[in-house]
């Protein structure tokens, strides 16, 4: 893990030896699971430094310290960027959200083998759960990382955001078409405007974003609409 507690100093982000050691221990996992479960593209340890633990903790440098608080992950897949926020924050309380059974049994070894508290993974679909009282406006956080186009992403998200806190997504090139058509979407969800940060990794992975929107106005009982819909007409 050299290579990731240098890239992440080079963001201001200082890794503990410890949390190295968790983060290793979730790589070697995610690589044995990965024979018999599609949990990733990338099977080279130092991709997977880079692109998928080093791409998660660059929401630090929007977020800042997270000890405390509450995050909610949409389509967290193997994790991303939910656990590695997690280990670097062992007092942030994380909810994981995702549809696929099977990756949720991965998300809960990874939680069992590190010791991890704080951590409930959900097998659900976001437009199901974020009609649940128990989730509905409750995070702090609402983050997601390549899930849907922003105006689905945000129909997804805000829900689960309470007012005060913020969405954040991750996203890669076509982010700024995509914002530009969102405006109607913000306003029905109850999200302000929008702030685009560029963030640059080691080598040649691409641009990267993260979108930060700030929750301002509850959202309407009417969203998030039934499961596929905000997919199949998103808000324009």
């Amino acid at each position: 893990m050299e290579q990731l507690v240098r890239e992440a100093a080079r963001l201001g982000i200082a890794i503990t030896e410890a949390q190295a050691q968790q983060y290793a221990r979730y790589q070697a996992l995610l690589l044995a699971w990965n024979a018999h479960v599609n949990l990733t593209a990338i099977r080279e340890p130092a991709l997977m430094q880079t692109k998928h633990f080093l791409d998660s903790l660059t929401c630090v440098t929007v977020m800042g310290k997270l000890d405390g608080m509450t995050l909610l992950d949409v389509g967290t897949g193997a994790g991303f960027p939910g656990l590695p926020l997690k280990i670097l924050f062992p007092e942030l309380r994380v909810t994981l959200v995702e549809s696929v059974v099977k990756k949720t049994r991965f998300l809960q070894a990874v939680v069992a083998e590190l010791g991890l508290t704080q951590v409930q993974v959900v097998a659900e679909r976001a437009e199901s759960l974020g009609q649940q009282p128990a989730y509905r406006e409750q995070y702090d956080w609402v983050v997601a990382r390549a899930v849907a186009e922003l105006r689905v992403l945000l129909e997804y998200l805000l829900p689960f955001c309470r007012v005060g806190g913020h969405v954040l997504a991750q996203k890669g090139e076509g982010v700024f078409a995509e914002t530009a058509v969102a405006d109607h979407a913000l306003h029905i969800l109850g999200g302000g405007r929008p702030q685009v940060h560029e963030v640059v990794l080691a080598g040649d992975v691409g641009p990267r974003y993260l979108v930060v929107v700030p929750k301002i106005a509850p959202t309407p009982a009417q969203y998030p609409r039934r499961p596929g819909m905000p997919a199949k007409r998103p808000l324009s």
